[in-house]
């Protein structure tokens, strides 16, 4: 599933397409696909892993889900696949295999977002007040839960909890005040040197834990398991990651 830092790149691919006016709008997502023929896209608004495409009076919301993804100008993929084609003066914009509806503006009234772990009104002080509310949950959990950490995912939580030392199924509530506070701190900084690094091109080379066989600290073997509510496979340190 594409993370936070991904769906920003994802953005700034779009941007171009900002103030201009839909000239065709094709695929099999489910809504009349006319009602945004003639419309002039007004702004691109992310919160977390999802796409808002701002029109007058209605917007796209677009979420690649697991296995998403996109083309600017150039279709390459098959028709059955295609979510939503735009097509603009200056270019077009493909969107496969994902999660596309059709909301009004007002639904944006409702959305946090200063949960978003990249935007500029990012509130690491209500993020520590849900998870403060939340004691029983585990950090992995806590991680991945869209409404404290909007953008985060599998990669960001098992390379934060690797680099705070902290294993995945410690409970929010056992961790000492410094261990939460980085936990808040690393969920934004991790993000960004994903976004670093993905422009790179150089991401898995910087995995830590995620996906790896051993600890780059002490060389034993990291644990892969799946923990939490939310189902998702952790890879973690016994050894250099306590468990609180």
């Amino acid at each position: 599933m594409p993370e936070g830092p991904s769906i920003l790149l994802m953005k700034e691919d779009l941007q171009k397409f900002a103030g201009k006016k839909v000239i065709l709008a094709v695929g099999n997502a489910k809504f009349d696909r006319d009602l945004l023929v003639g419309k002039t896209l007004k702004e691109i608004r992310l919160y977390g892993k999802q796409t808002y495409l701002i029109f007058d009076e209605i917007n796209v919301r677009i979420h690649l889900l697991m296995f998403g993804s996109y083309e600017i100008d150039g279709q390459m993929k098959p028709d059955s696949n295609l979510r939503l084609g735009l097509s603009f003066k200056n270019g077009k914009a493909f969107f496969y295999t994902c999660s596309v509806k059709l909301l009004p503006n007002d639904f944006l009234k409702s959305i946090d977002w200063e949960a978003d772990v990249m935007s500029d009104i990012w509130n690491p002080e209500k993020a520590e007040a849900k998870l403060r509310s939340n004691p029983e949950m585990m950090v992995c959990d806590a991680l991945m839960n869209q409404d404290i950490f909007s953008g985060v995912g599998n990669i960001i939580k098992n390379e934060v909890l690797f680099r705070i030392a902290v294993q995945p199924e410690s409970l929010v509530g056992d961790l000492p005040p410094e261990k939460l506070n980085e936990l808040i701190s690393e969920a934004r900084n991790y993000s960004f040197d994903f976004l670093k690094w993905k422009r790179e091109n150089t991401l898995k080379r910087h995995w830590k834990a995620h996906h790896q066989k051993n600890c780059p600290q002490c060389g034993k073997p990291l644990i892969s398991k799946i923990t939490g509510k939310s189902k998702r496979r952790s890879f973690y340190c016994e050894a250099d990651q306590k468990l609180y």
